[in-house]
């Protein structure tokens, strides 16, 4: 699959995928200052950065059913141009108020790159084997943009903090770019307009789609994986903290390890693996290997063996997320594959819209520990639950349900 690094539309394809990831990558570093500046209550501060999440949530089934019908390279040049445009405005504001909503705008703008991207993506490659290492090449265009991104904010940001909303201005180069690279051909078939029998028919589609059990709890798969990949960014400093009594540089160093091995993996691991042990296997492994780091998490008190664990989690997490995205991309029809991994995008990023209050209750019970416990738990009852269906049961439903379609 070498192949595909020279490919320039599947480079631009990773590089507007990364600005998902900067959304939020860009106010972690420059929140204290911004804090201290504007003399913000730090409690409503952190709003600031996860409030995108939940108008990512909100829009990404709408935008991605708007690419199915207009256009995906039309939206996201769009998007682009207005993710530039509302990340910027963030710079200029004063107050909290005016701050938060031009974060709840540029979350929006994100999803409108996001299910585009994706849906690009998945018609470029007609193979399973193919499309498992595309899908795994984004996964890790965005573990190292979470490494990129941020020490680029804090770079800038420590000139000014309001410097580094100027990072989001790369969405204009971009779009330029996503319209020079996609032709008219690249445009996949669009909806008749409204009123035609067609409208009809694809609207139908696409509701008993969202209405497939499979789909519902793949969809849910993938918002819990999120809320446990989250909660781990979340708490694992404080762990780190507690025990090791680890400064802001090495807290970012080990989180920077989890994103290298889930890189690593997703871009390395994923086409081989899947090749012998089926898209659910390779997810059922990956989820098995999260919980296992997890429980380990908690017995650690040595920076080592600490780096190996969190690695390791990383690891698992590269192969749990492609594998959950191409096994949602498997059950849509070709003309609405945007509009139902939108859906999968808006459940992730709603996943980590609540992962502060579902891990954030257990924490109040049950300590760091229970955190960590809790998270096992939950990734090895997803794990097996996706063991219930085998590959061929899938593969049979898929046919099933296309039959009916």
């Amino acid at each position: 699959m070498g192949y595909m690094w020279r490919d320039r539309k599947l480079l631009t394809l990773l590089g507007t995928g990364s600005l998902i990831v900067m959304t939020g990558a860009v106010m972690a570093p420059i929140l204290p200052q911004m804090v201290q500046q504007l003399d913000l209550d730090q409690a409503l501060a952190g709003y600031l950065v996860s409030t995108h999440y939940l108008t990512v949530a909100i829009f990404s089934p709408l935008l991605g059913i708007l690419a199915d019908r207009t256009g995906k390279v039309r939206v996201l040049a769009i998007s682009l141009l207005l993710y530039a445009i509302f990340g910027a405005a963030g710079g200029v504001m004063h107050g909290f108020v005016p701050i938060l909503v031009t974060r709840a705008l540029v979350g929006a703008a994100s999803s409108g790159i996001a299910a585009p991207s994706l849906g690009l993506l998945v018609r470029r490659y007609e193979s399973e084997e193919a499309r498992s290492q595309a899908i795994a090449y984004v996964a890790s265009a965005l573990s190292l943009a979470n490494i990129v991104y941020p020490l680029l904010a804090g770079l800038i940001g420590g000139w000014h903090w309001r410097w580094a909303f100027g990072l989001y201005g790369l969405g204009i180069p971009l779009a330029l770019i996503v319209t020079l690279n996609f032709k008219q051909s690249d445009l996949d078939k669009r909806w008749p307009q409204a009123g035609s029998t067609g409208l009809g028919k694809d609207s139908q589609k696409l509701k008993t789609l969202i209405q497939n059990p499979r789909l519902l709890q793949l969809y849910g798969t993938q918002c819990l994986t999120a809320a446990i990949a989250y909660g781990t960014i979340i708490y694992l400093p404080l762990y780190l903290k507690a025990t090791v009594n680890a400064d802001t540089f090495l807290i970012g160093i080990i989180l920077a390890s989890q994103a290298v091995g889930a890189a690593a993996v997703s871009a390395f691991g994923v086409r081989l693996l899947v090749k012998r042990f089926s898209l659910v296997g390779v997810a059922s492994l990956g989820f098995g290997l999260m919980a296992v780091t997890l429980i380990a998490i908690p017995q650690l008190q040595h920076l080592s063996s600490l780096f190996l664990v969190v690695i390791l989690f990383g690891m698992g997490l590269g192969l749990v997320m492609p594998s959950l995205y191409n096994l949602v991309s498997k059950v849509a029809a070709p003309g609405l594959q945007s509009s139902v991994l939108a859906v999968g995008v808006g459940v992730n990023f709603l996943g980590q819209f609540l992962s502060p209050s579902l891990f954030g209750l257990v924490l109040n019970l049950k300590g760091l520990p229970g955190v960590f416990y809790m998270a096992a738990s939950l990734a090895l009852t997803l794990g097996l639950l996706l063991m219930v269906f085998s590959a061929n049961n899938i593969q049979n439903l898929i046919r099933h349900l296309h039959k009916r379609l």
